[in-house]
């Protein structure tokens, strides 16, 4: 088929009279509005074709140069999920600055010229530690996600209206580039209950949104999640054909816009597996006959960047009942990389849009940053992790994190022995990986993806036992939503008898101020400091390999998890948490580290290379 750069004007010739039942949503004429099978923008047809990108993931400095590398593609708008548990870590307790700052972001993007597809929610998914659900709504285990569960829809409704307090106002027909607001995320992979879809509806339209609004869900299960009367998107991926999944859709609504809301073009990463890379040649076919008809496209993800700190996910394998953490690096092998540098496939996507666009829709590239080189050099100084140890908590039977108002980061576990005891120890579940130590003595360790329950251990009257559980993403994707409380979960026992009487201590690592670094080695689990230099501004990825489990600072920023199972040997430390001088890095280790050193690179290593070359 012949490609259609005149489609825009070809299609002038569409009425108002068309439009679709959503734009009644306010008085008078939306700016947005539907017209038989197309979209239409002040009264002229419009297809959207959008690029995902996620705020919390770039460096605010980064901003702009991930926007306009959209507009590199000649892409007109941004598709950005809002991530609930990013802004409100506590109940009530609200943060919109800095990298949080979501009206700031929109704002830019409409600054750069683009439209804004805007995904409330209040689910995400997007590999985001619990789709982007708070852990605290659950420290109550009743609670049920993504339902009409009162606690959860109360909960919902309250940040819904807080979110519309910050962004309800860049609504298109207000003057600002959201075109259309999603309702959920799909939901019809998860439930089923239409009731509960049009009351998350209702609680968007009572928080301020008054515009077009929207589904998304995949073809195959549309019906079960998509509100008819709104507008709705498919999602599918690179081993997907274009033409069968709008087969699908046609089934379910026969006409109207069309929309692919993500066009997977990679894929996420979980430890202990290789690094995902998928080929273009299918994505493009793709591509090509979406454009060649019409259809309004979004790249998911046009660039991943990183899920700093403890935002990372976790998928469940329900056929093998395997726990699947998500790795810090969100390349996604996506159309630019981890650092925003072009990739082959961005190349060879923007080929094929320049078959269908003409020459001044496509803006330059910006000027590349620098990638940075940092010798190897040693961490000299450690820290006992004692000092950030919380309030002790005691209980009879050990209680999840969420229950002790903490989210994410480290538990100790501690247990009195008053009688000599030998045998099995086993553990209901761990959520998620254990260090099992007697009297500070390391006993072994217990992997949740491995499914490791239960180790051998003998103790005198009077020893302490402890076991320090890491956290790692909560579940994101499937029935687990909501339901992956971390901790030690279903109770402890030795050879078959109960352990009562547990005291709790916290380490959520948010503020690692009172740590009291000495010249010297420690063992694990320690802090490590070290300090290296930076001579011109720029990027780097540092590198962890030699080190075992834990995690990574660079002048404060924490920038996610290492492990030592792969895929992913480095940590990205964008150009703005790097300073021209002297800098710190903190690392975090759960085991004894041999030789405390590391060193900058200026690409990502990966136990299967990626497509990116240096």
């Amino acid at each position: 088929m012949i490609p259609r750069r005149t489609f825009l004007a070809g299609a002038a010739g569409l009425t108002a009279g068309a439009m679709a039942p959503f734009t009644a949503a306010r008085a008078g004429t939306s700016r947005f509005t539907t017209a038989g099978d197309h979209f239409l923008l002040d009264g002229q047809p419009l297809q959207i074709l959008a690029g995902e990108l996620h705020y919390p993931r770039i460096a605010r400095a980064d901003w702009r140069d991930r926007l306009r590398k959209l507009k590199s593609l000649g892409l007109n708008t941004l598709s950005a999920y809002v991530f609930w548990n990013a802004h409100e870590k506590a109940p009530g307790r609200y943060d919109f600055t800095g990298n949080l700052d979501l009206s700031a972001w929109l704002t830019l993007a409409q600054e750069e010229g683009l439209h804004v597809l805007l995904r409330v929610g209040p689910y995400a998914c997007a590999e985001w530690d619990g789709g982007a659900l708070p852990a605290w709504v659950f420290a109550d285990e009743s609670v049920k996600a993504r339902s009409l569960d009162t606690t959860y829809m109360d909960l919902s409704g309250r940040w819904l209206k807080r979110l519309g307090q910050e962004v309800a106002h860049l609504e298109i027909d207000k003057g600002g580039p959201v075109l259309v607001t999603q309702v959920e995320n799909e939901y019809g992979s998860y439930g089923g209950d239409r009731a509960y879809m049009e009351a998350v509806r209702d609680q968007i339209r009572s928080a301020g949104f008054d515009g077009a609004l929207y589904t998304v869900d995949g073809a195959s299960v549309i019906e079960k999640g998509a509100l008819p009367s709104l507008i709705n998107g498919i999602n599918f991926g690179t081993t997907d054909k274009a033409e069968e999944e709008f087969k699908r859709y046609a089934a379910f609504k026969p006409s109207g816009p069309r929309i692919c809301t993500e066009l997977w073009g990679g894929w996420f990463d979980h430890f202990g597996e290789v690094h995902s890379a998928m080929p273009a040649p299918p994505l493009l076919d793709s591509l090509k006959w979406m454009l060649d008809h019409q259809i309004s496209v979004s790249f998911y993800m046009a660039h991943g960047g990183t899920s700093f700190g403890f935002d990372a996910g976790a998928n469940f394998d329900r056929k093998t009942e395997t726990y699947q953490p998500d790795i810090s690096s969100y390349d996604y092998d996506a159309l630019f990389d981890e650092a925003g540098r072009p990739t082959p496939k961005f190349s060879a996507v923007l080929e094929v849009m320049k078959r269908y666009l003409p020459a001044e829709r496509f803006a330059p590239l910006p000027a590349p940053q620098k990638a940075l080189e940092i010798p190897r050099f040693r961490l000299t100084e450690t820290a006992a992790v004692t000092p950030l140890l919380g309030k002790p908590v005691v209980a009879p039977a050990p209680r999840t994190l969420e229950s002790l108002g903490q989210s994410h980061g480290l538990m100790r576990y501690r247990h009195r022995f008053a009688k000599a005891a030998k045998g099995t120890l086993r553990i209901g579940e761990v959520r998620d990986y254990a260090v099992v130590s007697v009297n500070g003595r390391r006993v072994g360790v217990l992997d949740r993806r491995l499914n490791e329950r239960e180790i051998a251990l003998s103790a005198r009257a009077g020893d302490s036992l402890e076991i320090l559980i890491d956290t790692m993403g909560h579940v994101n994707y499937g029935e687990r939503i909501g339901r992956d409380q971390k901790g030690l979960i279903g109770g402890v026992t030795l050879d078959g008898q109960p352990l009562q009487g547990w005291t709790h201590e916290g380490l959520p690592l948010d503020d690692l101020g009172g740590l009291a670094f000495q010249a010297g080695m420690g063992d694990g689990p320690a802090f490590h400091r070290g300090m290296f230099e930076v001579k011109e501004a720029g990027y780097t990825f540092l590198d962890m390999r030699g080190w075992g489990k834990g995690y990574a600072w660079v002048n404060g920023h924490n920038l996610g998890r290492h492990w030592s199972v792969g895929p992913q040997r480095t940590l990205f430390v964008p150009e703005s948490f790097l300073k021209v001088g002297m800098n710190e890095v903190v690392v975090f280790d759960l085991h004894p580290v041999q030789a405390a050193s590391l060193a900058g690179g200026h690409a990502q290593i990966w136990d299967l290379p990626g497509q990116v070359k240096e």
